[in-house]
């Protein structure tokens, strides 16, 4: 993992969110859709907390967890910057495999957005669930985000030199069979693991939740160039607006999951 805390480090995930804000809206549309209207609300994998501020905007009593010290500080700072520290109940380094620091049946929603990237373990992947489900209240609700293979295969395709070792079909194809993606050059996105998009319900199911819902957090907007969304931008907040109501209402389209470049998992945990 200390490749992985190397990497968040340095690298400006709030300031993804805001290059790349077609997820963000997407998934705070169907996690506000999803979530109690009151209560208290894990984060977990949460990053520097763009989704838990705007919980804590929202009035739920949020608690953050993150792998990366740095990104918790970042939080924290954060939290006091837009005057919602008093809506967190506490901020933690943790691992999602290991959330000993909270009580079990704690939370009435859960989020995920991060932990089942990396986790190239099966054993791993299976202990970070269970520990989710652990956490979460009996009929609780949990978000749990995903990066689907196939779409990491077709940014190989489209990006070999992006996306060493797959450059070859050879590793492409050693890819497609396991899943696990460590790039060949230093300081870059590495130790992934995607899934197969079929596994995704299965996988969460065999671990006690009730699949709500599977959306495609950028769907068929991952496949438009810098260019394409300046012509739409250019075209007016309401023309912009009515694609945005378009990608979010697709998100949940079966028949194009594949090309999203994130997979939001939404569930309620049953009762027994």
């Amino acid at each position: 993992m200390g490749t992985i805390i190397d990497y968040y480090t340095q690298f400006d995930e709030w300031g993804r969110l805001d290059r790349e804000p077609l997820e963000f809206q997407v998934n705070w549309h169907y996690i506000r859709k999803y979530l109690p209207q009151i209560g208290k609300v894990l984060d977990n994998g949460a990053g520097p907390g763009r989704y838990a501020m705007r919980l804590a905007q929202q009035g739920y009593q949020v608690t953050l967890t993150d792998l990366v010290p740095r990104l918790v500080e970042i939080a924290q700072e954060k939290a006091k910057e837009m005057g919602v520290s008093e809506q967190f109940g506490g901020f933690h380094v943790a691992d999602a495999r290991d959330l000993s620091a909270l009580q079990e049946n704690h939370f009435d929603a859960a989020l995920a957005l991060g932990p089942m990237y990396h986790l190239q373990l099966e054993q791993d992947r299976n202990k970070a669930i269970q520990e989710l489900y652990r956490v979460t209240k009996k009929e609780g609700i949990v978000f749990v985000a995903f990066m689907p293979r196939i779409r990491h295969v077709l940014s190989s395709l489209l990006s070999p030199e992006n996306w060493k070792p797959n450059d070859n079909m050879e590793s492409i194809l050693d890819f497609m069979n396991r899943g696990e993606f460590n790039h060949s050059d230093k300081g870059r996105f590495t130790g992934a693991y995607y899934f197969n998009i079929e596994d995704i319900q299965p996988f969460m199911e065999s671990h006690g939740f009730e699949t709500i819902n599977l959306i495609g957090s950028s769907n068929i907007g991952t496949l438009l160039s810098k260019e394409q969304w300046a012509y739409w931008q250019d075209k007016g907040d309401t023309e912009f607006g009515q694609l945005i109501e378009l990608l979010i209402k697709t998100a949940s389209d079966p028949n194009i999951l594949g090309v999203s470049s994130h997979i939001l998992y939404i569930g309620r945990k049953e009762k027994n």
